[in-house]
């Protein structure tokens, strides 16, 4: 499988290896922190949601460009071990106490947001010159990006299978674990220092507002990249809420595992399992293909099988109920194979379309706009929930997908890719 050939190379197998166990681990943090939220605030669970969000973009913008001044590797590392030592604490805290705290959850959330405002933007420049071909870069984004289709598998599925005999508490400790093997992994890799690995690209200093604006200007010098950084608030809001907040709050009000089967959060782990293989199983197929002549079609297409995918999960909410758990689990994973539609093609031409210089600049512009999307629709939606019911939002969120599909279709229906000659040149005109 070509998906596959990336992993000849030693440091591109460690990388990924040491990834998939912390994809893994930080979907374990997301279902069990999500539940707790759910349990004890109900729709206002939203809200610290987007309380993550705001610390999440305060990262991206303050800590991203500040630690490119590190090397790159380096940066990760540190990300990796900090995230693992505020897990621990927060799970030792509990334990003598009898139950999580709320300034310890808080803490986690921090330092978490701070650790991928290094490590994205740092993986982006290392991840070219870990891959020793570049034609295989869409394979290696292709690999990486199944990193976490497969965490949305396995994790979900493990707190489904696991949630009967592990506390609920102890899936922070997993996700520790997966932390500090990632770390090692990365070692192991700075170790052998392949030719440019860790190279800081000559980034001294940067204003925190000149760091934004320059991922920004190098992103929109690529029309369709620039397409998709506008739009990307939305989407992720739209996700992020349908997900993380109003499929709990469907399982819990509508009587999910009443007439046998899994139920509360063994279910919802369930669904996003199914989630994780619809995503897997598009991203295997993806990854194995070389980035599309015209790769517009391909995303918007994406984005419209993903809006009806999640119009689907609101409809199996009027299934009647011993269905409903196996409707919302088709209709996530229905969902779940336009996710990689997307993000392979913007990932590689991320990579290939902009200078290295610019690329971890470019990624905490994406980060920034998804953390700002997600702090707005978390703000919005437990309001939403109350007026107009989970349902309906779901099918508002639809609409968003499939608009921006559409407009998207509109806009760039004759569009073509730059030349190879323009790859990696920022000064050129790629629109």
């Amino acid at each position: 499988m070509r998906i596959l050939r990336p992993l000849r190379g030693r440091s591109m197998a460690l990388l990924w290896g040491g990834l998939s166990f912390s994809a893994v681990g930080d979907q374990l943090y997301a279902v069990a922190l999500t539940w707790i939220a759910v349990g004890v605030l109900g729709s206002n669970a939203g809200y610290l949601s987007a309380l993550q969000a705001f610390i999440a973009l305060l990262a991206v913008l303050f800590i991203g460009v500040w630690a490119d001044r590190w090397e790159q590797l380096r940066g990760m590392i540190a990300s990796d071990l900090a995230s693992a030592v505020v897990l621990a604490g927060v799970v030792g805290a509990a334990l003598v106490t009898g139950k999580p705290s709320v300034t310890g959850l808080i803490c986690a959330i921090v330092v978490l947001a701070a650790g991928q405002a290094v490590f994205r933007p740092a993986l982006q420049s290392v991840l070219p010159s870990v891959v020793e071909d570049t034609r295989l870069l869409p394979a290696a984004n292709g690999l990486l990006d199944a990193t976490g289709r497969i965490a949305r598998l396995l994790g979900p599925g493990l707190v489904a299978l696991l949630v009967s005999a592990v506390p609920v508490i102890h899936f922070l400790t997993l996700d520790a674990l997966t932390f500090l093997a990632s770390a090692a992994a990365l070692l192991l890799i700075r170790r052998r220092r392949p030719g440019g690995l860790a190279a800081s690209h000559g980034i001294t200093r940067d204003s925190v507002w000149n760091g934004v604006i320059r991922g920004y200007r190098a992103t929109s010098r690529h029309s369709l990249l620039g397409y998709y950084l506008a739009v990307s608030g939305p989407l992720n809001g739209v996700w992020y809420a349908v997900f993380y907040l109003c499929l709990p709050l469907m399982i819990t009000h509508t009587g999910v595992g009443a007439s046998g089967g899994p139920a509360g959060l063994g279910a919802y782990g369930l669904i996003l399992s199914a989630y994780g293989c619809g995503n897997l199983a598009a991203t295997v197929f993806l990854g194995g293909r070389m980035l599309p002549a015209r790769p517009q079609f391909q995303m918007f297409y994406g984005n419209i099988h993903f809006g009806c995918g999640v119009l689907l999960l609101a409809a199996a909410n009027l299934l009647p109920v011993e269905w409903r758990l196996a409707g919302f689990a088709a209709a996530a994973a229905l969902a779940a194979m336009g996710g990689p539609m997307q993000d392979i093609p913007t990932a590689v031409l991320r990579q290939t379309r902009l200078a290295a210089i610019d690329r971890p600049a470019a990624m905490r512009a994406y980060m920034a706009a998804c953390s700002l999307g997600i702090l707005v629709a978390m703000l919005l939606t437990p309001m939403a929930i109350t007026f107009f019911g989970v349902t309906r939002v779901i099918v508002a969120g639809s609409a968003v997908y499939l608009a921006v599909a559409v407009i998207g279709l509109v806009r760039f229906a004759g569009w073509r890719d730059a030349d190879p000659e323009h790859v990696g040149k920022p000064e050129a005109a790629v629109s």
